[in-house]
């Protein structure tokens, strides 16, 4: 099963660091975020990516180009041009990068990439945000219910739009503004989808948030995969110093590989 992941955004709240680099691509702890991502799906055994780019997509090009040059040891020969290993540390990870338009909506990027991602169900997330749900899980209860989406709910104080679940938390019947004061669950951006949202996606200009899911939602096939443990996303340069310091802790909470 392919992950996908939205990469191609400004990132304009953490200015401070997207200036010079895309969003997914700022540090925590020497790393950019969206390796962090890609190391929670690895852990549960997901090693084919789809990287959504957009925004300096050749910062992100560039990195998967020389991950292995850049993480291993290696002996080369001036002279004559050969390169020899000498102790290579990479992941076992398949990485495509499409440049899916610099103002591309994110249900655009998406549709952009049905060539690739095919008739399969597929995994989806945002290029900024961890957390310790378990991937499986939300896998297997999407298996059951049958639905072409299913979002993992989270708990969140702030900024974000809550959402309205059923009473066993395993469907989705409404997305609403978040009240202040309102302890509500809120969409944490990890997503099991089938193939049929494609349909939902009319163009370059459709917000994945908003049409497809909300076409979706009124046709009752969105569910939910309750995550009751950690997870933050990076919204701002305070967000990247709360992961940072957790990080340097040694007490990250999605930290879920040795």
């Amino acid at each position: 099963m392919k992950v996908v992941i939205f990469a191609g955004g400004y990132g304009s709240r953490l200015s401070e660091e997207t200036t010079l680099r895309p969003k997914p691509m700022v540090e925590v702890g020497g790393r950019p975020i969206i390796w962090h991502i890609m190391k929670i799906y690895s852990h549960y055994g997901f090693n084919d990516f789809v990287v959504l780019a957009g925004y300096k997509a050749e910062y992100i090009k560039n990195y998967f180009i020389n991950y292995a040059m850049l993480n291993s040891d290696f002996t080369v020969d001036l002279a004559s041009g050969s390169f020899t290993w000498v102790r290579p540390s990479v992941e076992p990870w398949t990485v495509t990068v499409l440049d899916t338009g610099l103002n591309t909506m994110t249900g655009g990027r998406l549709k952009r990439a049905q060539d690739v991602i095919g008739n399969e169900r597929f995994l989806l997330t945002y290029g900024d945000g961890v957390s310790n749900t378990n991937i499986n899980e939300a896998v297997s209860l999407h298996e059951k219910n049958g639905n072409w989406i299913t979002l993992t709910a989270v708990t969140q104080p702030g900024r974000y739009g809550a959402l309205g679940l059923s009473e066993d938390g395993t469907r989705v019947h409404a997305f609403r503004e978040k009240r202040i004061g309102d302890g509500g669950l809120i969409n944490g951006g990890f997503f099991v989808c089938e193939p049929d949202v494609f349909s939902l996606i009319d163009g370059d200009d459709v917000m994945w948030e908003e049409g497809p899911m909300e076409r979706a939602l009124h046709m009752g096939k969105v569910g939910s995969h309750w995550h009751q443990g950690f997870w933050q996303s990076m919204d701002s340069l305070r967000d990247k110093i709360v992961l940072e310091n957790m990080w340097e802790s040694g007490k990250a909470p999605w930290k879920l590989w040795a």
